[in-house]
């Protein structure tokens, strides 16, 4: 992906982010200070925000109140949404961030909570996930902590990097990808369905958010050395399924093994147990 589509994308997601909090801000049709404040504060601790120009962020919400006051009906909005948010993820978040606005005067009001419910409907968020979401939300605590992915989910996208890598997969790659998924333990409460929703989420993710910052995701949920050390195993058996690994994934290798603080014995001890 070219580096211009790959910006584009993530100003797209960007713009959906900010609309769907400028949605719970108007839902009842008073947009207070409080909501305001609220909006501003968690677009700047959120990580895809990081580098936005004031100026560029200013003109965001602009075209988003544009936006929002020229459709024609509420699916339009929500289909639209849908369409800029690809992978759970960013539509978890995106859920988080319209609930943050919500109860940022300490209490949603009917309306607010009505379109909270379409917001979870449209976007495909369950019950467990609004209630841990909005539990973050009233302690008034970071969106991280409800954001948190399964370890299932960062391994598979160990995989899937070192993968798409060198810019195609290849039919050993996918074949021990799948093996993988079918015979590691790490992934035996991991159905097929689900495995391929970690496998499109993280193509989703390298796309919209870029190689570092998905390498810095990794590295904070990856959090202990034995998941660091699993995680790397995995991405050298794919980077290794042909034969012998290609310079691009040689490199990504190097990079997770940097990222991931590991040793050039523990390195090789793995290279020496495929």
């Amino acid at each position: 992906m070219s580096v211009d589509k790959s910006l584009t994308q993530q100003k797209e997601r960007n713009s959906a982010l900010i609309e769907v909090m400028l949605l719970a801000a108007m839902a009842d049709g008073n947009v207070s200070d409080a909501e305001m404040e609220m909006l501003l504060k968690r677009i700047f601790e959120r990580p895809e925000f990081e580098g936005t120009r004031h100026e560029e962020l200013n003109r965001t919400v602009q075209t988003g109140l544009k936006n929002l006051a020229s459709a024609k009906n509420l699916d339009r909005v929500l289909a639209s949404l849908r369409d800029r948010l690809p992978g759970h993820k960013n539509r978890m978040l995106a859920f988080g961030l319209a609930a943050a606005v919500a109860f940022a005067d300490h209490r949603a009001t009917r309306a607010e909570l009505g379109l909270l419910k379409t917001f979870q409907a449209a976007l495909g968020i369950s019950e467990d996930e609004v209630s841990r979401i909005i539990d973050v939300v009233e302690r008034g605590e970071s969106l991280a902590e409800a954001l948190g992915e399964p370890l299932e989910r960062l391994y598979a996208e160990v995989m899937v990097l070192v993968s798409a890598v060198d810019g195609r997969v290849k039919e050993a790659e996918a074949r021990s990808l799948v093996e993988s998924f079918a015979a590691d333990p790490v992934f035996k409460t991991v159905d097929p369905q689900r495995a391929q929703e970690f496998v499109s989420e993280a193509v989703s993710a390298l796309a919209t958010e870029g190689l570092p910052e998905r390498l810095k995701v990794l590295s904070q949920g990856l959090s202990t050395h034995g998941q660091r050390l699993k995680a790397f195993g995995l991405a050298m058996k794919i980077a290794n399924a042909s034969g012998h690994a290609s310079g691009p994934e040689l490199k990504i290798l190097e990079l997770f093994q940097a990222t991931f603080g590991l040793a050039d014995d523990e390195v090789e001890k793995i290279r020496k147990q495929l």
